[in-house]
C-alpha cells in the first residue's frame, strides 16, 4: 500500500472548493452580466435588469440564499454583494460597481485555474509548518499578517508589501529580534537614486531628512517619521526583508496595497509587539511603548524563535470555510498555470 505524503492542510480546503466550482462548470457555469456603456453603480432602492443577474449570478455560487427574480436592489442583496466583495479583496462598499460586475464576470473556468494554481502552491509548504504553537504569516495578494496560535488566529494586520518592481519575496524564516526606535540604513540604491542627486541641490539635504553619513553610508535617526517607524521585526534571509512600522498610515487605507521596497509595513505594529512580547512579563505595553518612542535604537531578543511564513495565495479558504480570491498582483498565476498544463 502506497501511502500518500500529508499534505499542508490548505491543500485538501482548496481540493474541496475545486470539486464545487468543477460543479459548478459542469452545470453550464454562470451567465455574464450585460451592462450599458453608461452603467456607473447601483445602490439599495435601484431599480435594474442588471439587478435580477446579479442576483441570479450570486446564487451560483452561494453568495444569496435565494434567487427571487427580483430588480430591484434591496438590503438582501447588497449584503450578498458585501459578502462577495470581502471574500475577493474588496473592501465591501454600499454601491455596486463596474469593477464588481468585472469580478462577478470572471468565467468560471478561471476561478477553476485560480484554485489548481494555489493546490500547487500548497505543495511547497511543509505541513511541519501548521504544527509549531504559534507561528506569522503573511499572504501577499491579501495584504493580511496573521499570528496563528494552536491553530486558531490570535491577531490579524492589514500590510503593505512590495509594489511589482520591488516584489517582496516568498520565503520562510525565524524571528529572532525585535528593534526599537529604529536606525534605517539606507539601501545605496535609494541613496543613488534620490539622496545624492537631492544633496546636489541642496547642501542641508540630509538634515532636513534626518539622515547622517555612517561608515561611508546612509542612515535615518530614529524617530516618529524614520521610514521604519518606531519599530522593526527581524527575521534573518538572503533577501533583507523584514516587518516594520510606518509613518505613512494612509496607505492603509487603500484597497490594493502594494507601495512598499519590499519590506512589510504593518497596520498595527504596537499591537504585533504586545502581541509577540506577551511571555516576558517585564515588557509590558507601557514598556513597549517606552522602547518605540525613546528616539534612540534598542534590540529585544526573543526567549522563543517564531516562524514566519511569507506567501503568494490568490486563493485561499478561511477558518469559516469561505474561499477567497485575490488579485494576482505580481502577476504569477498565468506562468504557474502554463506549467501545470504542458503536454
Amino acid at each position: 500500500m502506497i501511502r500518500r505524503k500529508k499534505m499542508f492542510s490548505q491543500y485538501y480546503k482548496l481540493r474541496d472548493a475545486l470539486k464545487e466550482y468543477r460543479e459548478i462548470e459542469k452545470n453550464g457555469g454562470w451567465k455574464t452580466i450585460e451592462t450599458d456603456e453608461d452603467y456607473k453603480a447601483l445602490k439599495v432602492g435601484d431599480s435594474s435588469d442588471i439587478v435580477a443577474q446579479i442576483r441570479e449570478r450570486l446564487f451560483v455560487t452561494k453568495d444569496i440564499k435565494e434567487d427571487n427574480k427580483s430588480a430591484v436592489c434591496d438590503t438582501i442583496l447588497m449584503k450578498a454583494m458585501k459578502y462577495y466583495e470581502a471574500r475577493h479583496g474588496y473592501t465591501p462598499k454600499n454601491t455596486i460597481l463596474l469593477e464588481h460586475i468585472n469580478d462577478l464576470n470572471i468565467p468560471v473556468s478561471e476561478r477553476i485555474k485560480t484554485i489548481i494554481v494555489n493546490m500547487e502552491r500548497c505543495r511547497w509548504i511543509d505541513p511541519e509548518l501548521e504544527k509549531g504553537q504559534k507561528y506569522i504569516e503573511v499572504n501577499i495578494p491579501e495584504f493580511k499578517l496573521y499570528i496563528i496560535e494552536d491553530g486558531k488566529i490570535a491577531f490579524i494586520s492589514p500590510v503593505v508589501v512590495g509594489r511589482a518592481m520591488t516584489k517582496t519575496v516568498i520565503f520562510s524564516g525565524m524571528m529572532s529580534n525585535i528593534v526599537f526606535s529604529p536606525y534605517w540604513n539606507v539601501p545605496t540604491s535609494i541613496i543613488n537614486s534620490e539622496i545624492k542627486p537631492g544633496m546636489a541641490k541642496d547642501k542641508n539635504y540630509l538634515q532636513k531628512k534626518n539622515l547622517e553619513w555612517n561608515n561611508g553610508a546612509v542612515r535615518q535617526l530614529p524617530g516618529k517619521n524614520n521610514s521604519l517607524g518606531l519599530v522593526k521585526f527581524l527575521f534573518p534571509n538572503s533577501s533583507n526583508i523584514y516587518l516594520h512600522d510606518t509613518p505613512s498610515k494612509s496607505l492603509f487605507e487603500r484597497e490594493s496595497r502594494a507601495f512598499s521596497h519590499g519590506c512589510v509595513r504593518v497596520a498595527k505594529p504596537r499591537e504585533l509587539a504586545i502581541e509577540l512580547l506577551k511571555v516576558d512579563p517585564q515588557w509590558n505595553p507601557a514598556r513597549i511603548d517606552k522602547a518605540m518612542h525613546a528616539g534612540k535604537e534598542s534590540w529585544y531578543t526573543l526567549k522563543k524563535k517564531i516562524p514566519v511564513y511569507i506567501g503568494y495565495f490568490t486563493a485561499w479558504v478561511d477558518r469559516e470555510g469561505n474561499l477567497n480570491f485575490y488579485k494576482d498582483i505580481y502577476g504569477r498565476d498565468e506562468s504557474l498555470i502554463k506549467l501545470l498544463t504542458e503536454e
